[in-house]
């Protein structure tokens, strides 16, 4: 079984997944924020915000835990993606590091199943074609050293967000099957 059949593409609300663990793109404070981060804070309650306040941040790229509160799943990882500006500012390494390092933190809690935002490709403007690229191919590559994690599911706001990670999951499947 290759490591992408173990990731599946959902077009919806990150807050409404009943998953181990949802990822929050958040921003370095932790606080709360615009986007899937305000969407997250608020379906958690204020309980989420008070535990962030105890965990100094994050750096962009890193990853932090918490209690899910009043979300379905029972945790929430943060972590910070990168803001783009060019494409050579370290962005594609410091985006990879924020699936990794979400993806270890999940391990290392002994979570099976995590959902995925699209990481930086709504205010942090990086484009959705390099990000879909970007997430899957970090995440399937940790998938196949890892068969702790049983599902990773990326729920992607919007139908172009979805397609463009339809269409990138199917090409990175035929290639890995064809190598």
């Amino acid at each position: 079984m290759s490591a992408y059949d173990r990731i599946e593409l959902v077009e919806g609300d990150i807050t409404l997944q009943e998953t181990d663990a949802i990822v929050n793109a958040a921003n370095r404070t932790l606080l709360g924020g615009g986007g899937v981060d305000g969407a997250i804070h608020r379906a958690a309650g204020p309980e989420l915000l008070a535990e962030c306040r105890t965990l100094g941040g994050c750096p962009t790229g890193e990853a932090k835990i918490t209690k899910g509160y009043r979300l379905p799943a029972k945790y929430v990882i943060h972590t910070v993606g990168p803001i783009y500006r060019d494409g050579s500012q370290g962005e594609p390494e410091l985006l990879a590091n924020c699936y990794k390092n979400s993806m270890d933190v999940a391990m290392s809690n002994g979570l099976e199943s995590v959902a995925f935002p699209s990481i930086s490709t709504g205010a942090y403007g990086y484009p959705i074609e390099e990000a879909a690229e970007i997430a899957l191919k970090t995440v399937a590559g940790f998938l196949d050293k890892h068969p702790q994690i049983k599902k990773v599911r990326f729920c992607l706001f919007g139908t172009h967000n979805y397609n463009v990670f339809s269409e990138t999951i199917k090409r990175l499947k035929r290639s890995d099957e064809a190598a």
